[in-house]
């Protein structure tokens, strides 16, 4: 259960990231699950729809030129290439989220990290989900039987290669136990909101109780 909110204060803008095959996904799917007061980031993509997905709900799928126009036009607070694809978080979805008292929850690599939080700063919590060993990493990609091993092998160098930017994270969590991890970034969340930083109505509060 989610803890209650007395106090205004700040969105989160909470970052997870991580090589694929880790868990990020997962860890945000039972984020949302279980808290009321977080929701998704929907990003823009180039990449065409999987079985099962739904425009405007898992993501808003845009062509390259379409793509290029919201660039052009500055329309997202991060984008970068991902396996060929490009992806990218509207301003406008994130204001409207933060408008509604809402936490933005982002599945974003460490390119997307790394300009969100040059342009958003201290609003930004950032999280990288580490695989157990990297032995483990290519089970569960080998796992999916969804990819050849040609594209299983460049997962993990892509993967190799993400890894070494754990290091410009705020918190790094190893994923050796899916629900263990949940309940380490679960803690980081709440630990986030409570930064006296984002408690705008904190001051008041504080003067009421010293006041006669």
């Amino acid at each position: 259960m989610a803890e209650p909110l007395p106090l205004e204060r700040y969105g989160v803008l909470f970052v997870l990231s991580s090589p694929s095959g880790a868990g990020k996904s997962t860890i945000a799917r039972m984020l949302m699950q279980s808290d009321p007061h977080i929701s998704l980031s929907v990003s823009a993509t180039t990449r065409k729809p999987r079985p099962n997905e739904k425009d405007g709900v898992d993501y808003h799928f845009v062509d390259d030129t379409e793509f290029d126009r919201m660039v052009a036009e500055n329309l997202f607070l991060e984008w970068a290439h991902v396996f060929d694809h490009r992806y990218g978080t509207l301003k406008a979805s994130v204001d409207t989220l933060l408008g509604q008292g809402k936490d933005v929850l982002f599945d974003i690599d460490w390119q997307g990290a790394q300009q969100l939080h040059q342009r958003a700063g201290s609003q930004v919590a950032q999280v990288f989900i580490l695989p157990p060993s990297i032995d483990e990493l290519r089970r569960r990609l080998k796992k999916r039987a969804s990819d050849t091993e040609d594209v299983i092998a460049g997962r993990m160098a892509r993967a190799r290669a993400e890894i070494s930017h754990w290091d410009g994270y705020d918190y790094v969590v190893v994923n050796d136990d899916v629900d263990r991890c949940f309940g380490d970034v679960s803690t980081i969340l709440r630990a986030e909101r409570m930064r006296r930083r984002r408690q705008t109505g904190l001051i008041e509060f504080a003067r009421e109780l010293m006041t006669d």
